[in-house]
């Protein structure tokens, strides 16, 4: 950890030397270590520390943009005479309204020492429990437990000084018999929220139930989605229908759709950075405080997020949802994304279905086949079981699915009272805070032969 003083007094200096009519300065840094294990055994141990500073310069309507990873003066300043030239050569961005001033944000505990101290010999006694458990049933087990400690600083020359640090610790567990697997995934600020044993049970569980999976003729089933499985769903729905490109684009499903009907009433959607409940970040990577948005509440379409800049293209104000200076050309994106739960159990809900499929979880999604229909297609993983009669029959093969989200949450049966946090790829500042799902109806459209 740098610390925020360090940060600042560090950025001070160096953006006396900008000649740039505003600058603005993102450090992004990491200190992450990984135990990573497979068919039982632990085979890597890595730590990295590392960090991203990312300069941003203004001349007028022209941006500049470059980035290091040294905190040495020189090469800051190095990268700012960078970012400087760069902009000169850049086209006018006639929707750029300039930096952000100062705005006041409320901070919020994100940082856990007992995370930042957790070291190699601390993971490696968590993974050796994970172990025990499945060798209980001779199973074998992959995966990995990381942790780790960070710090996020926006600086720029209208007064904009934010700072947040932050811990992180995920653990992610495939268990294996010659047949079958099973996943589990646990994700917390605090390490010690994280139960390996409890973890290791699940997914022990999973590939015990899943041995000798039988096929399954493709077709319409009624679909109980665990907690994993819809994360991944709506990582891809969050990615191309609430940001603030695809809306401007239209290639949202949700551009001509506000104000409408998108899904079931029973499914409410948004993002709060500000939310302890999960792994929250209290503003964007400006340094705007983030607000809580509604994306989809009771079925109905609501909105999306943006930056500065999309924003005043369609002459709204920025929600606090800004990507850092370099990937801004996505547009503004939801990291802190929240699905309502029911008043379900998972118990309950697979009791009531006559026949079905259980997913665990799913992976190679594709979601660009037709956005405004939110069609996605991808693979079962790690855990598919029919249903007959409200029980768990048995494993099958692995399945596609094509499918448009819009019409399979338009038809919802039922929603876990509990919710999980699913790591995605924007984690150590956000997640997915995801229930199960009971679906009347989800299209799969192509079987395996594993």
């Amino acid at each position: 950890m740098t610390g925020k003083e360090k940060l600042f007094t560090l950025f001070e200096k160096v953006a006396k030397a900008s000649k740039a009519d505003e600058t603005e300065i993102l450090y992004i840094g990491n200190n992450t270590g990984l135990t990573r294990f497979a068919n039982s055994i632990i085979h890597q141990n890595v730590n990295e520390a590392n960090a991203r500073i990312i300069f941003r310069t203004v001349y007028g309507k022209k941006i500049g943009v470059a980035s290091t990873n040294s905190l040495i003066l020189n090469d800051l300043k190095a990268t700012l005479r960078n970012a400087m030239e760069i902009a000169k050569y850049q086209k006018d961005n006639k929707y750029f309204d300039g930096l952000p001033g100062p705005e006041s944000y409320q901070p919020v505990d994100t940082y856990y020492d007992s995370t930042a101290a957790y070291s190699p010999k601390d993971r490696a006694r968590q993974v050796k429990k994970i172990f025990v458990r499945a060798n209980k049933r001779k199973f074998l087990t992959a995966g990995a437990l990381t942790t780790g400690d960070g710090e996020i600083a926006v600086f720029n020359t209208k007064g904009v000084r934010c700072y947040q640090p932050f811990t992180s610790a995920s653990l992610n567990i495939i268990a294996m018999s010659e047949t079958s697997s099973g996943y589990a995934v646990g994700l917390s600020r605090k390490v010690e929220d994280i139960d390996p044993v409890a973890l290791a049970d699940i997914a022990v569980e999973k590939a015990y139930i899943g041995k000798k999976p039988k096929p399954l003729e493709a077709g319409d089933y009624e679909i109980i989605l665990e907690p994993a499985a819809v994360a991944a769903l709506f990582e891809w729905v969050n990615y191309i229908g609430f940001g603030s490109k695809g809306f401007i684009d239209k290639t949202s499903f949700l551009a001509d759709k506000i104000g409408q009907k998108v899904m079931d009433e029973s499914v409410s959607i948004y993002d709060d950075g500000n939310d302890l409940s999960a792994i929250a970040m209290p503003f964007d990577f400006e340094g705007v405080p983030k607000k809580k948005v509604y994306l989809v509440e009771k079925g109905i379409g609501k909105g999306v997020v943006f930056d500065r800049t999309t924003g005043n293209r369609i002459g709204t104000k920025s929600t606090g949802h800004a990507l850092p200076a370099g990937e801004q050309g996505e547009g503004a994106m939801p990291l802190n994304l929240f699905i309502d739960p029911g008043n379900r159990t998972r118990e309950e809900m697979i009791a009531s279905v006559k026949r079905g499929v259980l997913v665990t979880r799913f992976h190679y999604i594709n979601g660009f086949i037709d956005t405004p229909k939110a069609l996605l297609t991808g693979m079962t993983r790690d855990g598919t079981y029919l249903i007959e009669d409200g029980q768990i029959k048995h494993g099958v093969k692995n399945l596609r699915f094509t499918d448009s989200m819009l019409r399979a949450f338009s038809n919802v049966k039922g929603i876990s009272r509990e919710r999980q946090l699913i790591p995605s790829w924007w984690d150590a500042v956000g997640c997915i805070s995801a229930p199960a799902f009971h679906l009347g109806s989800f299209k799969f459209t192509g079987t395996t032969e594993f």
